[in-house]
């Protein structure tokens, strides 16, 4: 059986267990521990899901819910909630989500792309 590739050519890396889409995302994780261990940063949360459109049903058909998920949450050194996304290509699918996901929580929290 040939090997799958990401179409983006993203690897999934693995570290303490937990398995990233791309090596990127494996790099800002342990940029974002060695900041937990200096207190830079606090509650530090990996692909937190974010609601933001309930499920439904019209005319008989039922629509699932829109959830959002992040690469990660954490609370700053101001205590402001910050909610990261590490992107190498921003999607169509990701710049409606990310739009929906302003509109909701953008008074609740700092969202940051990493490139």
């Amino acid at each position: 059986m040939a090997k799958r590739y990401n179409k983006y050519f993203a690897h999934k890396t693995t570290i303490d267990g937990h398995t990233f889409d791309s090596a990127r995302e494996a790099e800002r994780y342990c940029e974002l521990k060695v900041m937990v261990k200096a207190g830079v940063i606090k509650h530090l949360e990996l692909q937190p899901s974010f609601p933001l459109q309930d499920g439904f049903e019209c005319k008989g058909k039922k629509y699932r819910p829109i959830i959002y998920k992040a690469d990660f949450a954490y609370t700053d050194e101001h205590g402001e909630y910050v909610v990261e996304d590490v992107k190498g290509m921003e999607t169509d699918v990701f710049k409606l989500k990310r739009k929906m996901f302003i509109k909701k929580y953008g008074d609740q929290c700092d969202f940051r792309i990493i490139k």
